[in-house]
């Protein structure tokens, strides 16, 4: 596949705008989704951790998905029609706020669509983003796109949690849905010669031959074993993290948009540093440290206790760390796949990773949901500060920590 010459940068800027845009949205829905079932529909930890594994839920399809995908030319109309499916779902909770019908089940159902819409856009994008962006220049376009992603982290929950306060949870969530009908307009403008369609087999068949590229693929087996292990017990964590911070910590809803915010401030240092620091101690190390860093500080948060303002600095020293330890992983190990992966199987190695990785999460959220209700919500943090910390162990046993550039060639 040509990548678009290196001077004309005007594409991949609209596509970064967009992704700024939709980022800052969903730190509200992030926020408010839970704090509607807790704080107005009284939800327990085994409801929250349901809630958190619904969004996630759809990614089980991924590799049907992303064969599906591979099948189509035109992926700009794949990723408008996420954003506006998702804007859609979003809508209807609003709505159903100014008639007095908002319930438990409508918030599963807007956690799933929205899921769907999420699915789709993910198996679209690594052929999109490869027709943009020249192959010497992934870490510094991903960079750009993970401030952008963390910069929303900073901003996001701190604005989420004032409207919130200020509008209640279902009216803060219009902006999510203007942000994401604003990625759409954006995205469309965005002229990218078609991909060529993959040959009509059965979805079953492509899908079975991604997952068997990948599982094969040294490079890709080791970075998917990394992240499904991390992020099945961060998810296990994030399922109880709004709320130990508002029942078992007290924090007032704002206090803890203004922690988060606060926090957040370490993945945009990440996103900012990660070209640096891999250029001076090399992709595969740094990808390694952020594999440490990214799940180790959710043992801080268990721990946090104390008035409102030592717990709040705990759980943003907390996000802090992970944040910067996230952005080193994620940047480096994308790039890396970005590289040596095969042009036409992106979109079903995307479909692979979103299967196992994501579908992980919803499996954990719901385990830490049941664990937070049978040993506590303090201990089952504990479980998934370790469990996660463990996933290291799949790129130590493998030879991506020994990469240094991806100048040269695929490593």
């Amino acid at each position: 596949m040509t990548a678009a010459p290196a001077a004309d940068m005007t594409r991949f800027n609209t596509l970064w705008g967009g992704q700024t845009i939709s980022n800052f949205g969903d730190r509200i829905t992030e926020l408010a989704l839970p704090v509607i079932a807790v704080v107005t529909l009284g939800a327990t930890p085994a409801e929250v951790g349901l809630l958190t594994a619904a969004v996630w839920t759809p990614n089980l399809l991924s590799l049907l998905v992303g064969s599906w995908v591979d099948r189509r030319a035109h992926r700009r109309r794949l990723l408008v029609a996420a954003d506006v499916l998702r804007a859609l779902v979003l809508l209807s909770l609003p709505i159903a706020h100014w008639l007095g019908v908002v319930t438990l089940a409508q918030l599963f159902a807007v956690a799933l669509l929205a899921g769907v819409g999420q699915v789709l856009f993910n198996a679209a994008y690594p052929s999109f983003f490869v027709a943009l962006v020249d192959r010497n220049r992934y870490v510094d376009a991903n960079s750009k796109l993970s401030i952008s992603r963390s910069a929303s982290f900073v901003a996001g929950p701190a604005l989420g949690g004032f409207l919130i306060q200020r509008l209640t949870a279902p009216i803060a969530l219009l902006v999510d849905a203007a942000s994401f009908l604003a990625s759409a307009v954006l995205i469309s403008r965005i002229d990218v010669a078609p991909a060529a369609p993959e040959p009509s087999r059965s979805l079953m068949s492509d899908a079975r031959a991604g997952l068997r590229y990948v599982l094969g693929h040294r490079y890709l087996r080791a970075g998917l074993g990394c992240v499904t292990t991390i992020n099945f017990f961060g998810f296990v964590a994030q399922a109880l993290v709004v709320l130990f911070a508002t029942r078992t910590l007290g924090l007032p809803v704002s206090l803890l948009g203004l922690a988060l915010g606060v926090g957040a401030f370490g993945g945009l240092a990440g996103a900012a540093l990660a070209p640096r620091l891999s250029r001076r101690f090399g992709i595969g190390r740094v990808m390694l440290l952020g594999a440490f860093l990214f799940p180790a500080p959710t043992a801080a948060i268990a721990l946090a206790g104390g008035p409102h303002w030592a717990s709040a600095a705990v759980l943003s020293a907390a996000e802090a760390v992970s944040g910067f330890g996230v952005m080193l992983m994620d940047i480096n190990l994308n790039s890396v796949q970005a590289a040596v992966m095969a042009d036409d199987m992106r979109s079903r190695v995307a479909g692979v990773f979103g299967t196992i990785n994501y579908g992980a999460r919803p499996l954990g959220a719901a385990l830490g949901g049941v664990l937070g209700g049978v040993i506590g919500v303090r201990p089952t943090l504990l479980i998934a500060a370790v469990g996660g910390v463990l996933g290291c162990l799949w790129l130590l046993t493998s030879p991506l920590p020994a990469i240094r550039t991806l100048d040269g060639g695929p490593p």
